[in-house]
C-alpha cells in the first residue's frame, strides 16, 4: 500500500458486495466492546491492577479483531463501503474512550486527548463526506503506523507498569501524537494535489 492517502472514486458499473460476512462482524464486534472497555478502564480508577488488566485485555483483544478483519478482507477478496468507513470508526472509537476513560482516571494529560481527537473526527468526518460524494478514502502505510503508535501508547497507560515506566509510556504517547498529526495533514495536503 501507499504511503500516502489516496481518494478512490467507486465505480457505479462494479457489482456490489454484501456488507454481511466476518471482516464485517469483527468490526461490529470490535464496536461493541468499546463501552465495556471503557467500564473496565474506569472500574480499575488508574490504581485497582486486576481491573487495568482487564481492560489492557480487552483493548488488545480489540485491536486483534481489528488486524483481522484487514487480513481476512485481503485474504478474500472482500472489499465494502462499510468495512472502509467501519472499520476506521470502530478503531476511532477504541482509541477516543481509551484516551479519555485515561484522562478520567489521571493517567494521561487532557491536551494529548484533544489533539488527538479533534484530528481523528476531523478526517473521519470528511472521509464520510467523501463518500457521499462516491468517493473513498482508505487507510494507507501511515495510518497504519499512526495507529500502531497508538495502540503501543494506550497499552503502556492501561497496564500497572512500575514508576519508572511513566517516563517512557509518555514518549510513545507524544510519538503517536506527532504522527497522528503527520498523518492528518498528508490526508489534506493528498487531497488538494488531487484537486489539482
Amino acid at each position: 500500500m501507499a504511503a500516502s492517502e489516496h481518494t478512490v472514486t467507486t465505480s457505479t458499473t462494479s457489482p456490489k458486495q454484501s456488507n454481511v460476512n466476518l471482516p464485517n462482524a469483527l468490526t461490529t464486534l470490535r464496536i461493541i466492546a468499546v463501552p465495556f472497555f471503557g467500564w473496565a478502564v474506569l472500574k480499575s480508577g488508574g490504581t485497582d491492577s486486576t481491573w487495568m488488566w482487564w481492560s489492557l485485555a480487552i483493548f488488545v483483544a480489540a485491536m486483534i479483531t481489528d488486524k483481522l478483519d484487514g487480513d481476512i478482507a485481503r485474504a478474500r477478496g472482500i472489499v465494502t463501503d462499510f468495512g472502509k468507513i467501519a472499520d476506521p470508526i470502530a478503531d476511532k472509537a477504541l482509541m477516543i474512550t481509551a484516551l479519555v476513560t485515561l484522562n478520567i482516571v489521571g493517567g494521561l494529560p487532557w491536551w494529548i486527548t484533544v489533539v488527538i481527537v479533534v484530528r481523528e473526527l476531523g478526517i473521519t468526518l470528511w472521509r464520510m463526506v467523501k463518500l457521499r460524494d462516491g468517493q473513498v478514502v482508505p487507510a494507507s502505510k501511515g495510518g497504519k503506523i499512526k495507529t500502531t503508535l497508538q495502540a503501543i501508547a494506550v497499552g503502556l497507560y492501561l497496564a500497572p507498569l512500575p514508576g519508572w515506566m511513566d517516563i517512557p509510556s509518555l514518549v510513545v504517547m507524544l510519538a503517536a501524537v506527532v504522527v497522528t498529526v503527520w498523518t492528518g495533514i498528508q490526508y489534506l495536503v493528498d487531497a488538494k494535489k488531487l484537486k489539482g
